[in-house]
């Protein structure tokens, strides 16, 4: 589909640009009223995965996937889940490996490839309710899981229910995300990244003490600290070929279900392919929308509580849905 015209005007005036629009929701955003419900759930390795319920015996579920070192705690997936229930959803908001307070069992953390858990969460999901449309979001890395997912489960078939995603802020060409963190400015967003993988890493040595965390607090740059852990945690041999398996540009092509892609231009963490264009004109089931404004994960409306990026995904979810 060509490129959609986004309805997303502008965040309030004094956030004068992607940074605020980026940090300030971060920092002071606040949402109540979501309560949720704990399930902890095996993995085929031996491993779980926590399970964040709001249910309501709805005929529909949003499953949500969050973002780089985030979890089920986190502004962007409180929002989404309040405005969601209370639209007659039920949802589920799953953590990954390690996030949100209880460290895995296993050698391995996760990463925006961590499709696999993906697929657990939605397999459990539909197999053991009775759900008639499944709907999936995925913010910043979780939308790069959800990607893969989708993708790939296209080759294998995806489960009838899961009928649309959204991705929110995802970067679509992972290497040329990384590479913004290096930019003049982006230096905050980076420190925090490490600050929180580091803590990450000298927990799980505390499981597997063969993990060496000598000179880990020196590192200073997220590339060097994957050079480092993730990649050789995960089981590659260096960075590059760590960015290039959790890349999740090759995988959108293969996407059979209905997709739009939120990802503002202003956005400091994306660039050139994380606007993937061409792939928009040549999908029919593809819906590339790239507003102006929005910082990442910003998309804050004045005098609101739910944001541009809220409201637009429970807008093109219930588009023909029949529930």
């Amino acid at each position: 589909m060509p490129t959609v015209e986004s309805n997303y005007k502008r965040p309030p005036f004094f956030y004068v640009n992607g940074h605020f629009e980026t940090i300030i929701p971060s920092m002071t955003r606040k949402i109540k009223g979501v309560v949720y419900q704990r399930e902890q759930i095996e993995t085929p390795d031996d491993d779980f995965l926590n399970l964040d319920w709001v249910k309501n015996s709805n005929k529909r579920l949003l499953v949500i996937s969050h973002g780089l070192e985030g979890g089920s705690d986190r502004h962007y997936v409180t929002g989404m889940a309040k405005l969601f229930q209370e639209n007659n959803w039920d949802v589920l908001a799953w953590n990954n490996r390690s996030c949100n307070g209880e460290m895995n069992r296993q050698r391995i953390l996760y990463h925006h490839a961590a499709s696999y858990d993906l697929r657990s969460v939605v397999d459990h999901a539909v197999n053991a309710h009775d759900y008639e449309e499944v709907c999936l979001v995925g913010v910043s890395m979780g939308g790069g899981q959800t990607l893969r997912y989708l993708g790939q489960e296209a080759e294998f078939g995806l489960p009838e229910a899961v009928k649309k995603a959204v991705v929110i802020s995802v970067p679509c060409s992972l290497p040329e995300s990384v590479d913004t963190l290096s930019l003049k400015g982006n230096r905050v967003y980076e420190k925090r990244f490490l600050q929180k993988l580091k803590e990450k890493v000298k927990a799980k040595a505390i499981q597997y003490p063969d993990i060496d965390v000598s000179g880990l607090d020196q590192i200073e740059k997220l590339e060097e600290f994957d050079e480092r852990y993730s990649a050789p945690l995960h089981g590659f041999k260096n960075r590059a070929a760590f960015y290039e398996h959790c890349n999740p540009f090759p995988f959108i092509k293969k996407i059979t279900r209905e997709l739009l892609i939120l990802n503002a231009l202003n956005d400091p963490l994306l660039i050139g392919n994380c606007f993937p264009y061409a792939l928009a004109k040549s999908m029919q089931n593809l819906y590339l929308e790239t507003p102006e404004r929005g910082g990442h994960v910003g998309f804050a409306i004045p005098r609101q509580l739910h944001t541009y990026a809220e409201k637009r995904t429970l807008e093109f979810f219930e588009e023909g849905l029949t529930v």
